[in-house]
């Protein structure tokens, strides 16, 4: 007996008789023929008796239309008349998204991805097959319940549309590896690298091949340490060339130690005054350009190398900051100096997101070794943004296997994406965030958790709500995580060929695969990340306050996130993964679960009558607070949001005549025990002339053009354009306050 019926988008729902007698009564009714009842109840008894357990629509449907043609010809006929509507309506939808991708419209579809041209034909190109083969996943590879809360919008599965590849998200880009080994990219060949130019140019474009093979970012945790040694090769260098000038041996200086990497002016040379401090200044003076010559390519790379059919620029972020060497603080010095500077002529660089790791004892307090260098990447974020600060310091970043004096101890550093995906502890190997990355995240919708307490449980006391707030969300984290085990599994099938480089040696256990192999006994090093959005729309939907306003509300809002944290790292034991919770860095997502709420809902203060929901666990952008209360209520959530996370401060101004307020901030990351953080503040870009300038005009000043336009974050990250951003994060941007520091 049939008891389920599969749908066209692969939901499983209970046979229901009065769905076949609806479609058949109004076939005879278009037809003018009288309605034959019992007719109909047969037809639909006849169905549920069959054999099969399940039947698809499609095969109830052709049933009916089997029976109709031997009793009802004429009825047959209207019914599958009746049918090829409903399935032209269905294209129809489709289709008009498509329609829009021609258009260039700006849609919710077109404007997923605020770092994406979908104007261009890659771009349109790529829309095209998103929106295909996310229908695909729905239809064909996911379980029926979790593409029913997907759509539902109880969760939001990401990257739905390179679920089919079975690609990961992201890496944490071990350069080293490469540059001491080499690696093969499509036709070519790269042997390892000599000299600091060539280990700059392999670092794009190792990243640009693995961003092909992934659906999300590129990030070098430890970019100071891996190009150090290239700086020693390049100086070695000068020094053969001064070498064959003099016509002397001048090996003795290759290892000559160098406190610091400073160029100094030299005086012109009288004639037998050439000495060994000399050669070595000059060698200094010849590296330290080719140094910055070669930051200044690799940024410049990669804010134009496209990846992903062309596209998108590759996503990517460098961390550094701990290098105390002289040839890795020459490293960090370059890149701060060449972002101060700006790409081209002077605009600030979208890409790399640049994060500085600050630790005390290393690069955060007066004393400490890179302690300038800190000063300087304050300087240069208050001008272009970049680096965000990462804090390892905090008592969930400490590694117990670091040590000040080890040359790699880099592997025991926390990093992070620009977005704030982190990635730390591991059940399966080292504990490291190199080498590694996010598998896979799914988000849960927390405002709707609340909406629903709040309408069922409206009598209810607060304790009793705080329990049913928490009974709801743990079992969306059991679905979610059920959910991202069946794509773990799915992905696990994959070949090793089908990601010659990312495999190849990159990802942690992968070398010793064969072509043939699949990726599953290596996959486990990676997270599957647990996310969640909207904790303050959630707090008011069931409390009337959000946790900014009300210390109690804070109390509860921690509580909760901590229950998932501790839940989470129980259902990791349960499923053998290393899952995480994530505080969602919401783009699309923002505007999507707001818009389904609204039309089940309606319009609810403080909840749904904004176009979005306020990202994670952040305070609302139109709360005004100060940074300090900010800091507050936002990093103490950051320990139990392992997958990642950031806290962040809007400034107002131009922060540039005020560098000190970025140390502020930092200061605050370190008192709260935060794990991340950021500043933004308003910068202006002229279309007309490209000046660039902080502040809040609506004129240019230095061409008066009023065809102006912001560049700002939209989640963690730049966008060049406002005019790509999606309505839900417009909406966002408009409603942003800044924060007195």
């Amino acid at each position: 007996m049939c008891k389920q019926v599969r749908k066209r988008d692969g939901r499983l729902v209970e046979f229901d008789h009065s769905r076949i007698h609806a479609a058949l009564q109004a076939a005879f009714r278009a037809t003018g023929v009288t309605c034959d009842y019992s007719f109909i109840s047969r037809v639909a008894t006849s169905i549920q008796e069959c054999k099969e357990d399940t039947l698809d629509v499609e095969c109830i449907q052709d049933k009916v239309v089997a029976k109709l043609k031997e009793y009802y010809p004429k009825v047959a006929e209207q019914y599958k008349e009746y049918r090829h509507k409903r399935d032209m309506a269905r294209k129809a939808k489709r289709n008009k998204i498509l329609e829009d991708i021609v258009e260039v419209k700006a849609t919710d579809v077109t404007t997923e991805n605020g770092n994406m041209n979908a104007d261009t034909p890659s771009g349109m190109m790529y829309k095209f097959a998103s929106e295909a083969a996310k229908e695909f996943a729905c239809d064909k590879l996911i379980s029926a319940k979790f593409v029913e809360a997907h759509k539902s919008g109880d969760i939001h599965i990401h990257d739905l549309d390179y679920y089919a590849t079975r690609s990961l998200t992201c890496l944490q880009h071990p350069l080293n590896r490469i540059l001491t080994e080499g690696f093969m990219a499509g036709h070519g060949e790269s042997r390892p690298s000599k000299r600091i130019e060539t280990a700059s140019i392999l670092g794009c474009i190792s990243m640009e091949t693995v961003q092909n093979e992934m659906h999300g970012g590129q990030a070098i945790p430890a970019f100071d340490f891996y190009l150090a040694p290239y700086v020693r090769k390049t100086y070695q260098e000068e020094i053969d060339k001064i070498s064959k000038l003099l016509g002397k041996s001048l090996t003795h200086l290759y290892d000559v130690k160098i406190k610091d990497y400073i160029k100094v002016d030299l005086p012109m040379s009288v004639c037998g005054t050439i000495n060994d401090n000399r050669i070595v200044q000059t060698a200094i003076n010849n590296t330290v350009d080719r140094v910055h010559q070669s930051m200044e390519a690799f940024i410049h790379n990669m804010n134009t190398i496209h990846s992903r059919g062309g596209n998108q620029v590759v996503f990517s972020s460098i961390n550094y900051g701990t290098d105390t060497s002289a040839e890795g603080r020459c490293i960090i010095r370059e890149v701060l100096k060449t972002t101060y500077q700006g790409v081209g002529n002077g605009k600030t660089a979208i890409f790399p997101i640049q994060i500085w790791k600050s630790k005390s004892g290393v690069s955060y307090k007066k004393g400490d070794p890179n302690y300038d260098l800190y000063e300087y990447a304050c300087k240069v974020t208050a001008k272009r943004f970049f680096p965000n600060f990462l804090n390892l310091d905090a008592t969930f970043n400490q590694h117990e296997q670091w040590r000040p004096n080890d040359p790699e101890r880099y592997l025991y550093e926390v990093c992070t994406m620009g977005c704030r995906t982190r990635l730390f502890e591991n059940r399966f190997g080292l504990k490291t965030s190199v080498g590694r990355g996010n598998l896979s995240f799914t988000t849960i919708n927390l405002p709707r958790l609340g909406i629903e307490i709040s309408i069922k449980y409206s009598y209810a006391t607060v304790d009793e709500r705080v329990a049913l707030l928490k009974k709801a969300l743990l079992e969306k984290v059991d679905l979610v995580a059920e959910q991202l085990n069946e794509r773990f599994v799915f992905q696990a099938q994959a070949l090793k060929k089908q990601f010659p480089l990312l495999m190849s040696g990159l990802w942690n256990g992968s070398k010793s695969l064969g072509p043939e192999d699949k990726v599953e006994p290596v996959l486990n090093q990676g997270t599957l990340g647990i996310g969640f959005i909207g904790l303050a729309e959630c707090l008011v939907a069931v409390f009337g306050a959000h946790h900014g306003q009300s210390p109690e509300m804070q109390k509860i809002g921690l509580d909760l996130i901590k229950t998932m944290h501790e839940h989470v790292s129980e259902l990791s034991v349960k499923y053998k993964h290393n899952y995480s919770v994530l505080a969602t860095p919401a783009e699309g997502l923002a505007g999507r679960f707001t818009k389904i709420d609204r039309e089940v809902y309606g319009v609810i203060k403080g909840v749904t009558d904004r176009e979005f929901y306020t990202n994670s666990n952040h305070v609302p952008v139109y709360y005004k607070c100060t940074a300090k209360h900010k800091a507050e209520i936002e990093c103490p959530y950051h320990e139990y949001t392992r997958g990642g996370h950031i806290f962040y401060v809007e400034q107002d101004g131009d922060p540039t005549h005020n560098p000190e307020a970025i140390m502020t901030i930092v200061d605050m990351l370190h008192y709260y025990n935060g794990g991340y953080a950021s500043v933004n503040f308003n910068q202006n870009v002229c279309y007309n002339c490209g000046f660039e300038w902080n502040g809040h005009e609506t004129e240019c000043p230095k061409c008066h053009s009023k065809e102006i336009d912001t560049l700002q974050r939209i989640t963690g990250y730049l966008v060049g354009s406002t005019k790509r951003w999606n309505p839900g994060k417009l909406a966002e941007l408009r409603d942003r306050t800044t924060h007195e520091v």
